[in-house]
C-alpha cells in the first residue's frame, strides 16, 4: 500500500525530516546554513570575509490581479525572503513554465513589471528559462534563486534570537491576507464600508513587501549591536511567525498582543470574512528580534521611511514558553496549526464577487 503525500501545500517536517534532510547531495565544508526548520535561507561561505545567501521559491503570479499587481508581487515574494538575511538581494535566477493562455501582450506587461522591480530592489537577473507548456497553469508558473552576496559578519538567520531581545514588528497582522481579499472581492467590501474603505483596503496590497523593511532595521547594526534575527510573517500570520523564530532560536516569547498593530482596513476586512487577523497570513509584517539598546532607533528609523512599527515584547528563555497579555491577563499562546485565510478565501470565491 503506497504512503500518501500530506495535504496541500508545503511538505510535513515528517517527510522533510525522513526524506530530504537525509539526502542533500555532496557534503561541503563552505555550507555555513542548509536546509532546517524555520529557515528560509541558505547560507555558503565565499571566502574572504564574504558569504553568499540564497533563498528558491515559486513564481507565484495572479492575472485577475492584472499584470502590474501580478508582476509586482511575485518579485517582492522572491525577494522578501531573501532580505530576512540583512544581505540586500543582489542576483536572481528565474524560471517561466508559463501556460499556453500566456501571449506575448500579457509576457511583456508582466516581464516589463518584474525587471523594474529588480532594478529597484538591486537584483540583477543573471539566467533562467522560459518556456510555455501544456500542463503548467497559474499561479505557480516556475520557480526563482534569488541570491545575496554580503559581509560574513552581517547575515541573519532565526536562529540568532537570545532572551533579552525585543520583538518588533512592522505594519502589524494581516496585511497579506486583508490585501487579497481586498483586490479580490472589492464590490463586497465597498457593500459593507463604502468605496472610501475599499480603496484603502485595496492600497494595502502594496504593502505586501518586507525587503525595504529589512534593510532599514539593519541599518541600526546586527547581532550584538542590533538585529539578531528578521522572518516575514507568511502562514499562520504573526502568531505563526514569532513561532517560527521561537522555534529556530530555541527561546521563547512574551507578547503583549494589545501593541500589535491591526489597521483599521485590516481589522474591517478580517471581520467582514470572518478570520482572525493574528493567525491571518501576512506578506508584508516583518517580525525581527533586537538588542534593545538599538530597538527604539530601529522603530524611529522606519517610522522616517513610512512603516509603522511597534515593540510588542521581548524573547525570554524557553522554559518560560510563548506567552501573550491581552487586557493585562496573561495566556498560553498556542501555535493556530491552520491558517484560516485558505477556506475564508475559497468560500469567498464560491459565493462569488
Amino acid at each position: 500500500m503506497k504512503t500518501q503525500m500530506p495535504h496541500i501545500g508545503k511538505i510535513s517536517s515528517e517527510i522533510f525530516d525522513e526524506i530530504i534532510l537525509p539526502q542533500l547531495g555532496r557534503k561541503r565544508p563552505e555550507v555555513l546554513v542548509g536546509p532546517q526548520h524555520g529557515v528560509d535561507v541558505g547560507v555558503a561561505d565565499l571566502g574572504n570575509g564574504k558569504v553568499m545567501v540564497v533563498t528558491t521559491d515559486p513564481v507565484f503570479v495572479v492575472p485577475p490581479y492584472g499584470w502590474e499587481r501580478s508582476g509586482w508581487f511575485a518579485i517582492h515574494i522572491l525577494a522578501s525572503d531573501a532580505s530576512t538575511s540583512g544581505i540586500r538581494p543582489t542576483y536572481i535566477t528565474i524560471d517561466l513554465n508559463l501556460p499556453l493562455s500566456m501571449d506575448r501582450e500579457g509576457f511583456e506587461a508582466m516581464w516589463s513589471v518584474m525587471h523594474r522591480e529588480c532594478e529597484k530592489i538591486g537584483m540583477s537577473i543573471i539566467t533562467g528559462h522560459t518556456g510555455r507548456y501544456e500542463g503548467c497553469d497559474y499561479p505557480m508558473i516556475g520557480g526563482a534563486t534569488v541570491i545575496c552576496v554580503g559581509d560574513k559578519d552581517r547575515y541573519l538567520t532565526p536562529t540568532m534570537a537570545r532572551p533579552g531581545d525585543v520583538v518588533v514588528i512592522t505594519k502589524g497582522a494581516a496585511i497579506e491576507a486583508s490585501g487579497l481579499f481586498a483586490v479580490t472581492f472589492p464590490q463586497k467590501v465597498a457593500q459593507r464600508y463604502g468605496e472610501k474603505v475599499a480603496k484603502e483596503a485595496e492600497e494595502i496590497f502594496w504593502q505586501m513587501s518586507v525587503v525595504e523593511d529589512a534593510m532599514t532595521a539593519v541599518e541600526v547594526g546586527v547581532r550584538e549591536e542590533g538585529i539578531t534575527t528578521m522572518h516575514d510573517a507568511t502562514e499562520c500570520g504573526v502568531w505563526g511567525g514569532l513561532f517560527e523564530i521561537a522555534l529556530a532560536s530555541k527561546v521563547g516569547m512574551a507578547i503583549d498582543k494589545d501593541k500589535i498593530i491591526v489597521q483599521d482596513a485590516v481589522r474591517k476586512v478580517c471581520d467582514l470574512f470572518g478570520i482572525d487577523p493574528y493567525s491571518s497570513i501576512s506578506e508584508g509584517s516583518l517580525i525581527f528580534t533586537c538588542r534593545p539598546h538599538k530597538a527604539k532607533e530601529a522603530v524611529r528609523r522606519l517610522g522616517d521611511k513610512g512603516i509603522p512599527a511597534s515593540m510588542v515584547g521581548e524573547v525570554v528563555d524557553a522554559k518560560e514558553g510563548m506567552r501573550y497579555f491581552e487586557n493585562g491577563v496573561s495566556r498560553e499562546l498556542i501555535h493556530p496549526k491552520v491558517d484560516p485565510f485558505w477556506s475564508a478565501f475559497g468560500k469567498a470565491a464560491s459565493q462569488g464577487r
